[in-house]
């Protein structure tokens, strides 16, 4: 046969002579791609903003995602690819901050104080409970900080969370189980040293003190 049909050797079955034509048919990249964009940038631009102080800085690291994600774009699994996304910007604002000095100024701070100061700084000030929580997850270490905000900020499973730190879901359940205790000690910290100040106002005087 000639033209678009397929040319069958001796021995060699019709479905599987168009199975090696289909094979060859060009897929249409840009059209996948633009649907991952489409489907993903706004979750992916929020993930980089709760991480990052600067727009700039956020902007800069879903270009540098979506970047790799157009190269490596066979390599997405099916059906996990915001997780998979979640995985490459986790590691190009690392290399933000390993690479760049300001950027680790910024990686300094971010481990004294509460990350997403744009978006909830002023609820923060509101709310006296949210901001017990936000200063003791300040005072964690920061796969203990990462793990909790994956599960309370973008609400991953325990599998989309292990795809995007690197590890099984059984660890991702005991790291979790972990960060979570470890948090409500400080809070009972934080609790105790703020009832001591309280305590030790001004207004107070020492005991046996002449008025």
């Amino acid at each position: 046969m000639t033209g678009r049909y397929p040319r069958l050797a001796a021995g060699h079955d019709v479905n599987e002579a168009w199975s090696e034509v289909e094979d060859v048919r060009p897929r249409d990249r840009e059209r996948e791609f633009e649907q991952l964009y489409e489907a993903s940038y706004g979750a992916v631009l929020a993930y980089t903003q709760r991480r990052v102080e600067a727009a700039a800085d956020a902007a800069d690291a879903v270009a540098e995602t979506f970047t790799v994600a157009w190269r490596r774009l066979d390599e997405i699994p099916e059906g996990e690819s915001l997780p998979w996304l979640y995985g490459v910007a986790r590691r190009v604002l690392a290399n933000q901050r390993r690479g760049d000095r300001r950027r680790a100024d910024l990686s300094s701070r971010l481990r004294s104080q509460p990350a997403p100061r744009v978006e909830i700084e002023g609820l923060v000030e509101a709310d006296e409970d949210r901001h017990r929580v936000l200063s003791a997850l300040s005072r964690l270490k920061e796969a203990d900080r990462e793990v909790l905000r994956l599960a309370a900020w973008e609400e991953l499973s325990h599998r989309d969370i292990a795809l995007v730190v690197g590890c099984s879901e059984p660890s991702v359940a005991v790291r979790l189980h972990r960060a979570r205790n470890r948090l409500g000690r400080e809070i009972g910290k934080g609790d105790r040293r703020a009832g001591q100040d309280r305590g030790a106002g001004p207004g107070r005087r020492a005991e046996g003190q002449v008025p």
